[in-house]
C-alpha cells in the first residue's frame, strides 16, 4: 500500500536551519518549528543529543502528538565540557549514527538535531561529520540543528541562523529552575 505523499516532499528544496545562542529557548523554538511543520502535514522526527530527561516538551508530545518522533542520546546528569564521560561520547556517536538513519529513511520530512552543536563543540562528535551529513541530506528534507556554539563552518553552510541573544535570566537573581520553564 503506498503512503500519501506529504507536503514537504512536494517542496522543491529542504532548508538547513540552525538556532544557536547563550540564551533560554533553543530547544523550545526548535519544538515550536515543529508543530508548525505537524500543522502542514510534516512527518517530523527530533534526535535529541545529551539529553536523556522526560522534559515537558516530550511528555506532551508522547501524550498529545504521536506522529512526532523523539529519540533521546544521552543521560539525565550534565557533560562535563573537558572530561566528558565515556557513556556521553558514546550515545552522542549512537546519536549520530541513528541521525544519519533516520535522515536517509526517506520517513520523514523534517529532522531537528536538538543540542547538536554543543556535541561538537564538546568534541563528542567530529564537525566534519556534521558538515557531511549536512551536506549529503536528501534535498528535500529540512534539516534544524540546535545548542550553543555553533561553528562558523556549520552557520556558513546554514541556509537560515538565528542566535539567541541572553538580556536577563531568572537564575541570576537566585530563582531557581522549574517545572514548565526550563524542563
Amino acid at each position: 500500500m503506498a503512503e500519501m505523499e506529504s507536503t514537504a516532499t512536494r517542496a522543491k528544496r529542504g532548508l538547513v536551519m540552525v538556532i544557536t545562542g547563550n540564551g533560554k529557548g533553543k530547544t523550545t523554538s526548535s519544538f515550536g518549528q515543529a508543530l508548525r511543520a505537524i500543522g502542514q502535514g510534516y512527518r517530523v522526527c527530533i534526535i535529541q543529543f545529551m539529553k536523556g530527561r522526560k522534559y515537558g516538551e516530550v511528555l506532551a508530545a508522547e501524550k498529545y502528538l504521536p506522529d512526532l518522533k523523539i529519540l533521546q542520546f544521552g543521560l539525565d546528569s550534565f557533560v562535563m565540557r573537558d572530561d566528558p564521560a565515556g557513556v556521553d561520547v558514546q550515545l552522542a556517536w549512537e546519536g549520530l549514527k541513528k541521525a544519519e538513519e533516520i535522515i536517509h529513511s526517506g520517513q520523514y520530512d523534517m529532522v531537528i538535531l536538538d543540542e547538536i552543536n554543543v556535541a561538537v563543540d564538546f568534541a563528542l562528535i567530529p564537525e566534519e561529520m556534521v558538515l557531511d551529513l549536512i551536506k549529503k541530506k536528501p534535498p528535500e528534507l529540512d534539516l534544524l540543528l540546535t545548542g550553543r556554539y555553533a561553528s562558523e563552518k556549520i552557520r556558513e553552510i546554514a541556509d537560515l541562523v538565528s542566535e539567541v541573544t541572553e538580556i536577563k535570566h531568572h537564575y541570576n537573581a537566585g530563582i531557581k529552575d522549574r517545572a514548565g520553564i526550563e524542563y
